[in-house]
């Protein structure tokens, strides 16, 4: 069959849900597809940015909000009416989308209603089972059912993620059974490793990311202890869209940095600081780069994975409420080549989309 005409839409709950699309396009537009992304607000800033030659749609996120009072994870459960709702209009407009563009295959990296009956549809997560927080543990399965019905409505489910060995998602595609429909595709990130030799240029590099008002009580942490730090940091906020880059003595404090920019940043440093989103960390172990994890307070989902992760001495985490510039030294136990023995090998993203092309 030839090229198809392929829908990719990322979840607006941070800027993980666009980077690891980056990866997608690429390979469906080395496969020879014809790529129309639909996504508003950062998504949408992010994806022009790489792809300043692509056809965008507007498709409006989910919206939804968060509280420096309430825990994300309290803050989501109050929103589920508007996120159903969200889910229905986005099925909806998805018909005249497909009408409109002719789409042949949508790919929707975490919305919940972008299937349809009529094309092939894709749906890309990392988490089959959704985390709880402590002491709600009983409803895991119950929310692992939900999801699994969710993603039965697809006729794919991509799970970035090594299938077996020391995995990176840990419980959240390991510990029950996996879709029929799934399959793992090993991590996905928008990095390969540099073959050149890196010349050290920061001691630190702190990469700021998440919804509001987390990001900005982290930043304001970082921005209290930053002009005691006595190395050269390089402090990127997080913010696509804006213009601010400051150098403050040793210090280097920019709003945002494109993909390769941001690559060199983390490279050159002896030592990165992200958050512990899923997408962060793919990026981490693309890179080889060992890193130190601070969980956003209160997201159920970051606080697994950096305790899950700190437990096998894949990255070293702390809880944003103990962090120090003044501690940020990595002991030699934690590495993410610790990470590696018994994953998959081969190109499973590339023969994922293979599998596109002959697909109803």
């Amino acid at each position: 069959m030839a090229s198809r005409k392929i829908l990719v839409a990322p979840l607006d709950w941070g800027l993980g849900h666009a980077t690891r699309c980056i990866p997608i396009i690429r390979e469906l537009l080395k496969a020879g597809h014809e790529v129309i992304i639909a996504a508003d607000g950062r998504m949408e800033h992010l994806l022009r940015e790489e792809f300043p030659d692509l056809r965008f749609i507007y498709l409006k996120g989910y919206g939804l909000s968060y509280s420096s009072v309430f825990p994300a994870w309290m803050k989501i459960i109050f929103q589920l009416p508007k996120i159903i709702f969200r889910m229905l209009v986005e099925h909806s407009h998805l018909k005249n989308i497909i009408r409109e563009h002719k789409i042949d295959v949508v790919i929707s990296d975490g919305r919940f209603g972008l299937w349809n009956k009529n094309v092939c549809s894709v749906y890309m997560t990392h988490q089959v089972m959704i985390k709880c927080p402590r002491g709600l543990g009983v409803f895991e399965p119950l929310l692992y059912y939900f999801h699994s019905r969710i993603i039965n409505k697809y006729n794919f489910c991509w799970i970035p993620d090594y299938s077996g060995g020391v995995n990176i998602s840990g419980d959240l595609s390991h510990k029950y059974p996996i879709p029929s429909n799934a399959r793992f595709i090993n991590p996905l990130s928008r990095y390969t490793p540099s073959s050149e030799e890196i010349n050290i240029e920061y001691d630190l590099c702190i990469v700021i990311s998440g919804p509001e008002p987390s990001r900005s009580v982290f930043e304001k942490i970082v921005l209290s202890q930053i002009d005691t730090y006595t190395g050269k940091a390089i402090l990127i906020e997080g913010r696509p869209g804006r213009k601010h880059d400051e150098q403050n003595g040793n210090h280097r404090i920019v709003s945002h940095l494109p993909s390769e920019a941001l690559k060199k940043a983390i490279v050159s440093s002896r030592l990165v600081v992200f958050r512990s989103g899923y997408s962060s960390i793919m990026d981490l172990v693309a890179l080889k780069k060992d890193a130190l994890l601070i969980p956003t307070p209160g997201q159920t989902e970051q606080e697994y994975l950096a305790e899950y992760l700190t437990s096998h001495k894949i990255f070293k985490s702390v809880l944003q409420s103990e962090f120090s510039l003044a501690g940020t030294e990595m002991s030699g136990d934690f590495s993410v080549h610790n990470l590696g023995a018994g994953n998959d090998g081969g190109n499973l993203l590339k023969n994922a989309v293979e599998q596109l092309r002959d697909s109803e």
